[in-house]
This record gives structure tokens, sequence and C-alpha cells, in this order.
């Protein structure tokens, strides 16, 4: 019998996980080449490669703001409500006692949260280092060091991340939802029961 499907993330949630993670990737990948003094060394191309970490960083600022005006914005709407609703079951999920999930669960709201802020320093923070360069009323002694910190907490989260989406097996099916948009709904109702039932109403 083949396996049920359900629709778990719309197009436009999918499109601004995607502009977000490919500008991230890209964003890292360059900011450790310019930080790490052998990265830099190697790749031999310092100017170019801060040229491609602000553009970049430009580039996901337009992209987004471009997702969500031409995008379904009232299921925008819906999820950052659901991202921001933290009820009793999730409280005791995350004291790491089993309670049922709606189509998030509480780890995934707080990463969603982390996510968001990082995104916002990121972005302060980077502004006034390129402000900085052009001018030194902005230069702020911790600002660097925010970056920097920002960078290597992001780092860890990447690697938790991409760990459970693509190796951990009971959450690795979740990455097809934010492939393809669908998912069985036999790993939703063991996942996500809240969430399956409200479907059903």
């Amino acid at each position: 019998m083949a396996p049920e499907y359900i629709e778990r993330f719309s197009p436009t949630e999918r499109a601004v996980h995607w502009v977000h993670a490919t500008a991230f990737l890209v964003l890292l990948a360059t900011g450790l080449a310019l930080y790490v003094p052998a990265l830099s060394v190697a790749v031999g191309r310092r100017p170019l490669l801060k040229d491609i970490h602000v553009y970049t960083a430009v580039a996901w600022i337009g992209a987004l703001v471009l997702v969500v005006v031409l995008g379904d914005r009232r299921r925008l709407r819906a999820t950052v409500r659901e991202l921001e609703t933290f009820d009793a079951d999730d409280m005791l999920w995350l004291r790491r006692y089993p309670r049922p999930q709606g189509r998030f669960n509480a780890g995934q709201k707080v990463n969603a949260a982390l996510t968001a802020a990082f995104a916002v320093l990121f972005a302060v923070s980077g502004s006034l280092l390129w402000l900085g360069e052009r001018d030194h009323r902005f230069r702020l002694a911790s600002t660097i060091l925010l970056h920097d910190w920002l960078t290597l907490i992001s780092l860890f989260l990447l690697v938790g991340h991409l760990y459970l989406a693509l190796i951990y097996p009971a959450t690795r099916h979740a990455l097809r939802g934010m492939t393809v948009g669908t998912v069985r709904r036999d790993w939703a109702e063991r996942h996500h029961p809240k969430w399956v039932r409200e479907q059903r109403q």
C-alpha cells in the first residue's frame, strides 16, 4: 500500500528557507575564509572574497523581501504565529518529557527564534563593519567580536541542523517537507500528532 502524503510547507515557506540557507552557506564560507588566515592565504583573493561576502548579504535581504512581497503572505503570517507560540506541551518537551507536538516541535521553534535573532545581529554588525571601513565614526570595539562569535555559534547550530536533517533516522524524513513540501502521514502522526489532528478538523 502506497504511503499517504500531506503538505507540510508551502512553496513560499520553502523559498524563504532556501534563500536563507543558500545565502548563509555562502556568507559562512566567505566569512571563514576571511577570518582564518590560512584559508585567506589559500584562496589568495581577499578583496574578491569581501565583495562576494557583502554582495551576498545584500542579495539575501533583497531576495527575502521579494519572496515576502510576491509570495503567500497569509501563510507566512500563520507560520510566524505558530513559531512564536509556546504551549505547555512545548515547555515540557524542552525539559525532555515526551509530549505531542504541532507542525513545529519546541526545538524547531527555538531554532527559528535564534535564526531570526542572529540574522538581525549579523545584518547590524556586518553593516557597521562595512561602514567602519569607510568612516571611523562607525568603528565600535565590540563589533568584530560580536560578528565573529555569531559566526562560530552559527557554525555549531548548522552542524546540528544538518545532522538532524541528513543523518538522524527519526528526523531525516523532515527534509522531504522542505524540498517537495509533503511528508508521510504516518511519520507526521508520530512526530507532530497535534498538527495532524488539526488537519483533520
